[in-house]
């Protein structure tokens, strides 16, 4: 079920809905827009939207967001690496082509702005392991 403005929508009961760690759920749709959260603990994986950025707002914990900067790896440049730390409360958004790795020590909850239809481990990424969950989102319960 995706919510297009009929019904509030809250945030804590739709988190509690299910258990899936990298795998996000659609609670609302903005115009072309899918409006998403997750629960996050450990590592996703390297991985670039070559068409779109990614708007992330952190909901609970903590998540830090390793960013390759510069000439993507793939590319043959440097691939320079930095780290983002969000704590609860705060938004960054990572700019399209840019390569990064979210991730989550003690496990965070996020919200999700991106294109409907949107891959969560983007146009490139590395080998994609058991535990991340490759999807352009699921509906809430």
């Amino acid at each position: 079920m995706i919510n297009n403005g009929h019904e509030p929508i809250d945030l804590r009961a739709a988190l509690d809905s299910f258990d899936a760690l990298w795998s996000p759920r659609i609670a609302a749709r903005v115009n072309d827009y899918d409006v998403r959260v997750a629960k996050v603990a450990g590592e996703h994986i390297w991985h670039a939207h070559d068409d779109t950025d990614e708007f992330f707002l952190v909901l609970d914990g903590e998540l830090a967001i390793a960013l390759r900067d510069g000439e993507p790896a793939a590319a043959g440049g440097p691939g320079a690496e930095r780290v983002v730390t969000l704590p609860k409360g705060s938004v960054f958004v990572v700019p399209r082509g840019v390569e990064h790795k979210p991730s989550s020590s003690a496990g965070a909850s996020i919200l999700m702005f991106e294109p409907a239809g949107t891959l969560t481990v983007g146009d490139r990424h590395d080998p994609i392991p058991a535990h991340v969950d490759a999807t352009t989102g699921h509906g809430l319960g």
